[in-house]
Order: structure tokens, then C-alpha cells, then sequence
């Protein structure tokens, strides 16, 4: 597969990172193949975690992550022809069966591809339900399913947050591979993988640098740390609750009949 687009992406995202003074704290690289395909399994917290999750590949012999996106992204005027000059797979939530095709023969093909099983941003924090299409796709094109946590990207950029403040960390840890096959239950293999997701996650918010004195005060506090992790994020309940409120809204804005006149707005 040719790539003239995608280098020039990596470079510009990389002087980017350093520009902000980024720390990548990086646990598990040796767990990524060097050559083959893979499907990588993430956690999503951040506008960011495309980016952040390719930096560990890249350090493997300079791998590139073909990433699973939503449709939309592809229709962009700006941001659709570098998604396809990148040779990312658009998924179409109503009709996903194409875009699980295309993934199937790109890790086939000896790529890695990088899903998001959560589908949309963790406003807790915590790893949420997950969709069984990582494993499916594992099992189709027999390869690795391998897990992989990015936390620290949603300081940066996330739902109503922008902070480029320079020296933030960024952890990434990349778990052990996980081979499923077809005599393996679907949902069992859907539980290891959250079960594998959820220990990578707290054993890099151990290794994470504690909230500060001045952060711990702040009015929101640790908002980055799940509740549990003595953080100030919503819980599981609490971020759910705050989903159906935005898709609420939103189907409000979008709807021809509201008062507020925001009929055809996007998102």
C-alpha cells in the first residue's frame, strides 16, 4: 500500500507533541508485531486518541495504524481526502457490515488497525460498554487482538476542554495479545477484552503523576481521574445520564420543528 499522505500526517503530529512539550510514558511496545496485521483495541477519552494511539506503532519500525472512523469524518471537505489519503476505514453506524469487510482485508493485508470498541468518548473516564466487533474482526482475519490504554490526551482536548498548557504526560500501555478463534463465545471473549481494558487502565493511572496540591484545590479538581480513582469525572451512571441529555439536545437542534430555530444544525 502506497502512503505519500500519511508520513507527512505522523511528522506534522509529532512536531506538534513536541511543541506542547508532551511526556509519553510508553509500557509495552514489545507486545506490538513488527510485521502482520492486528487489530488494536482503545480506550476513548480524547479528540486526540487517533494521534496518540499511533505514537507507540510508529516506534515500532515505523508502523502505521489504519484507524476505524465514522463516516462523517469522510465526508469532510478538509479532513475526508486525508482520511482516505491516509487509508483509514469509514464506518456507517446504520450499515457496518462494509466497513467490517474492509478492515477483515486490511489486517489480511498485514496492517494494523486501530478500533475504538466504546464507540464515542468516555466522559467518566472509565472503560464503558464495549461492541464485539474487535473480536469478530480478530477471528475473521486470524490475528492478535491486542488492548491498548491512552490516558492523559483528554487533559489536552475533550468534550469542552482545551488545555495545551506545555509538560503534560501522556501514558500509553499496550497489553498482552489476545488470540480468539471461532469456537470461542463472542461475548465471553467481549468480557475478557473489557476485563483486559479495565486493568490496563488502572495500572496506568497508577503510574500517572498524582494530581497536584493547586489541581487537587481547583474547583473542579482531578476531573481527568475516574471517581473511584479519587478523580472528579462523572461516573458510569452519572456519564450516561449526561449522554442521553446531549443526544436530547441534539435531536432538539436537528428537529424542523424547534422553536429555538436551530433547525439543521450539526452536532
Amino acid at each position: 500500500m502506497t502512503d505519500l499522505v500519511y508520513p507527512p500526517i505522523i511528522l506534522i503530529a509529532k512536531t506538534f507533541f513536541k511543541a506542547l512539550g508532551i511526556r509519553f510514558d510508553i509500557v509495552g511496545t514489545e507486545n506490538l508485531p513488527r510485521v502482520g496485521g492486528a487489530i488494536i483495541a482503545i480506550n476513548h477519552t480524547s479528540y486526540l486518541d487517533f494521534a496518540l494511539s499511533g505514537i507507540p506503532a510508529d516506534r515500532v519500525d515505523h508502523r502505521m495504524v489504519r484507524f476505524m472512523a465514522k463516516d462523517g469524518i469522510f465526508k469532510h471537505r478538509v479532513a475526508g481526502p486525508l482520511m482516505r489519503g491516509m487509508h483509514h476505514i469509514p464506518v456507517d453506524r446504520d450499515a457496518g457490515s462494509q466497513a467490517f469487510r474492509d478492515a477483515v482485508r486490511a489486517l489480511k493485508g498485514g496492517e494494523l488497525v486501530g478500533v475504538f470498541p466504546e464507540a464515542t468518548m468516555s466522559r467518566s473516564m472509565e472503560i464503558k460498554e464495549i461492541k464485539s466487533g474487535a473480536a469478530g474482526m480478530a477471528v475473521s482475519a486470524n490475528v492478535p487482538l491486542i488492548p491498548m490504554i491512552v490516558f492523559g490526551g483528554a487533559r489536552l482536548l475533550s468534550y469542552g476542554r482545551r488545555d495545551l498548557t506545555r509538560g503534560r504526560t501522556v501514558a500509553l500501555t499496550i497489553g498482552t495479545p489476545m488470540y480468539p478463534n471461532r469456537s470461542d463465545d463472542a461475548e465471553d471473549v467481549n468480557k475478557q477484552l473489557h476485563q483486559q481494558l479495565q486493568q490496563l487502565l488502572d495500572e496506568t493511572i497508577d503510574r500517572y503523576p498524582k494530581p497536584t496540591p493547586q489541581e487537587l484545590a481547583a474547583p473542579d479538581g482531578p476531573w481527568w481521574l475516574p471517581a473511584r480513582r479519587g478523580g472528579t469525572a462523572p461516573t458510569l451512571e452519572e456519564a450516561e445520564a449526561i449522554e442521553i441529555r446531549v443526544r436530547a439536545e441534539r435531536a432538539a437542534r436537528k428537529s424542523p420543528g424547534d422553536k429555538g430555530g436551530n433547525a439543521g444544525e450539526g452536532s
